[in-house]
């Protein structure tokens, strides 16, 4: 197993500096001409999609629009309840920023309405606004959201995987048809926590990864996995957290560099399997953690048992 940290703060030039030649160092390694922009697709619009979308969007998509672009993908239709827009109005009014952003983008008066009952609000619709149905009480920066999945992929030259990995198969399976005339394949980065069991041709489990590269087509060399673990709404409010970005020698150290931020701190580690496994069997021990309250050793004795078998 081969791990580093990546520092990648830079020295000298400003925060707005330093991301801009973190940025041009990855552009350079994708072999991007000028004036082509990286273009960053975020897959899936949950917490830790959302917010990790958001964090690039803050970092790069928002001071250096020439050279990086953010989008989102999410399904649309999904309608918000009546007491979701009532507290997100909430939300809003208790934010001076927030309120004064929405006013300036002649969005508030549907929030209006929508706490009055008197219209309907969208999933999609709101996170263009910062706003992620999953964790309303942490406002996100503004997204560019599409609603077309080929439309968001399909010249992207980084894709991020923020959906379950209940449906990252059937997703990424439509996906592989919109990129079967691409020459140069994407990166791909998987947030998505749990594994699959397979008995065909022999037991075995499948992980998320794993998942992307049969839908797709994509090399595994291209395909890495994301993990903490973190909760998504401290890491936008900058409390301090740590990752692992997990995957091929080629691309996991450039991206944890890139993705590094000065409160989200970033290794790279080439054991991938590991890594996912357990980002997707740590609820379980948790839920089996929480049945010995009372008794630490018998705790003990299970996650030990865990960790040599896994």
């Amino acid at each position: 197993m081969v791990g580093s940290y990546a520092n990648g703060a830079g020295a000298g030039g400003g925060k707005n500096g330093a991301a801009e030649r973190k940025l041009d160092e990855l552009r350079r390694r994708l072999g991007k001409a000028e004036g082509d922009p990286l273009r960053i697709a975020g897959v899936g619009a949950g917490a830790w999609g959302s917010v990790f979308c958001a964090l690039l969007q803050d970092a790069y998509g928002r001071d250096h629009r020439d050279k990086a672009q953010v989008r989102v993908w999410r399904r649309p239709g999904r309608a918000v309840d009546r007491a979701t827009a009532e507290h997100l109005f909430e939300v809003i009014n208790a934010r001076e920023a927030v309120l004064r952003r929405l006013i300036r983008r002649c969005a508030y008066l549907k929030y209006v309405e929508a706490r009055l009952g008197d219209r309907t609000l969208y999933a999609d619709e709101i996170l263009r606004d910062g706003f992620c149905l999953n964790m309303i009480d942490t406002p996100l920066c503004p997204l560019k959201v599409v609603t077309n999945l080929q439309e968001a992929v399909w010249d992207a030259d980084i894709v991020i995987n923020g959906l379950p990995s209940t449906e990252t198969r059937e997703v990424f399976g439509e996906i592989g048809r919109y990129w079967k005339e691409r020459i140069n394949p994407p990166i791909i980065i998987s947030l998505a926590k749990g594994i699959e069991a397979s008995l065909d041709p022999m037991p075995r489990i499948i992980t998320p990864t794993q998942m992307i590269a049969n839908a797709t087509g994509v090399p595994l060399e291209n395909i890495l996995y994301l993990g903490g673990p973190n909760i998504a709404s401290e890491i936008y409010n900058k409390e301090y957290a740590n990752a692992r970005i997990c995957g091929s020698d080629k691309w996991r150290k450039p991206l944890s560099k890139f993705l590094r931020q000065p409160h989200f701190i970033v290794w790279d580690n080439s054991d991938l399997i590991t890594h996912e496994v357990m980002g997707g069997l740590k609820n379980i021990y948790a839920i089996g953690a929480g049945k010995f309250p009372f008794a630490l050793n018998h705790c003990l004795i299970l996650f030990t048992a865990c960790l040599v078998l896994s």
